[in-house]
């Protein structure tokens, strides 16, 4: 009996998208000021399971946003960005010879080959 009168103290309730923005933006100001995020999610009333909820449905949210936003970068740095691609291949293949080179000396050494 004590099982269903506890489960009715716990009455679930739902918040508005308003409610729930204020309560994420008031658990990250005290998490910012130093407060642990146990605390503040405790101190705003809410379970973890709830603000990681929250959390995880205005993240999709947000980043729509930024990406709309955000300009793509501009040819001067696109051009740079290919550049630095290329060199970066040629700088793996350079350290996936030397390394194959290192290897095959060890085994020499070792008499495995």
């Amino acid at each position: 009996m004590q099982a269903t009168s506890k489960a009715s103290a716990a009455k679930r309730r739902r918040y508005s998208e308003e409610e729930r923005n204020d309560k994420l933006k008031l658990i990250e100001t005290q998490v910012v000021g130093g407060s642990t995020l146990k605390d503040a999610i405790k101190s705003a009333g809410i379970s973890e399971q709830t603000y990681y909820q929250w959390k995880g449905a205005a993240k999709p949210a947000e980043q729509k946003l930024t990406k709309s936003t955000k300009p793509g970068p501009a040819g001067d740095e696109l051009a740079d960005l290919v550049q630095l691609e290329e060199e970066n291949q040629r700088l793996r293949k350079r350290l996936a010879e030397k390394l194959r080179a290192e290897n095959a000396e060890l085994r020499k050494r070792l008499g495995l080959k």
